[in-house]
């Protein structure tokens, strides 16, 4: 059966790949975001112009959200899923951090999660039925030296999320929260060349969107998990710093200095011309 899904941060990334596959499997999907002219590639993964809506939404503004989602379930008689993956990221050390960038993160990644959840559950709580479902990430598992806007915001997601799944299910409601590693998006592009995100780069390798796609579709979509750490591996290592600040501790500069090897890498060699 066809299931109604928004989804946020659609332009690009993660979410660009799973509006693009939930329309490839029947899905009918709104796409959101506030950059609309790439979501028109969307066009071409729909079966029937029907299953594709294209919207505009800045998930920092509450009304927005309510117009978003009140016409989705209006049109659709109801909605199924939300997935909420608008986020963004600027490295930074803590001193450096101004009052934009304080915004910058907890707006978008933290509050826009927030009124998006409320915003669907509006649309949610008559049917007793819905799965919400949240892109937080490892840096919500453990502090990320370098990223502590960023992994504030996510720590914020995360512990959201968790609450307002205990909460909902007894309502009929699933909210799944889930946590990657570095993910292979324009938001990663950007940290490539900043020592401060070194840290982004100390797995082996990069997850790509198809993988995170892949993960919420096959397994979050069908079995709703409350949380969910992709890979297993790191998101283990992730769990045990934050667990153990004092080892964390221990762990940092290790990384770092691992990371800082990979991004070299990643750049490849300079050439002087």
């Amino acid at each position: 059966m066809s299931r109604r899904i928004i989804v946020t941060g659609a332009a690009s990334g993660i979410g660009a790949r799973l509006a693009a596959e939930l329309l490839r499997h029947g899905d009918r999907v709104c796409a959101a975001d506030l950059n609309l002219a790439p979501m028109q590639d969307l066009r071409a993964a729909a079966g029937d112009p029907s299953q594709l809506r294209i919207e505009t939404l800045d998930v920092r503004d509450p009304g927005a959200w309510a117009r978003v989602v009140g016409g989705v379930a209006q049109d659709w008689d109801g909605l199924d899923v939300l997935l909420n993956v608008a986020g963004v990221l600027r490295a930074g050390y803590v001193q450096e951090a101004t009052p934009a960038d304080v915004h910058f993160h907890l707006d978008i990644n933290t509050k826009g999660v927030i009124f998006g959840t409320q915003a669907a559950l509006r649309a949610m709580l008559p049917q007793k039925a819905g799965h919400i479902v949240n892109i937080a990430s490892l840096a919500g598992l453990s502090p990320v030296p370098g990223l502590s806007l960023y992994s504030a915001s996510k720590f914020a997601v995360r512990g959201y999320s968790l609450a307002a799944a205990y909460e909902l299910r007894p309502l009929g409601i699933h909210v799944s929260v889930v946590c990657p590693d570095a993910v292979q998006t324009p938001m990663l592009d950007i940290q490539l060349g900043d020592e401060r995100a070194a840290l982004t780069f100390s797995g082996a390798r990069s997850l790509t969107v198809e993988e995170i796609a892949g993960v919420v579709i096959e397994q979050v979509l069908t079995r709703r998990p409350i949380e969910l750490a992709v890979p297993r591996v790191r998101g283990r290592l992730a769990r045990l710093a934050g667990f153990s600040p004092a080892l964390a501790g221990l762990m940092f500069e290790r990384l770092r200095r691992k990371g800082l090897l990979r991004q070299k890498k990643l750049r490849g060699p300079v050439v002087s011309g």
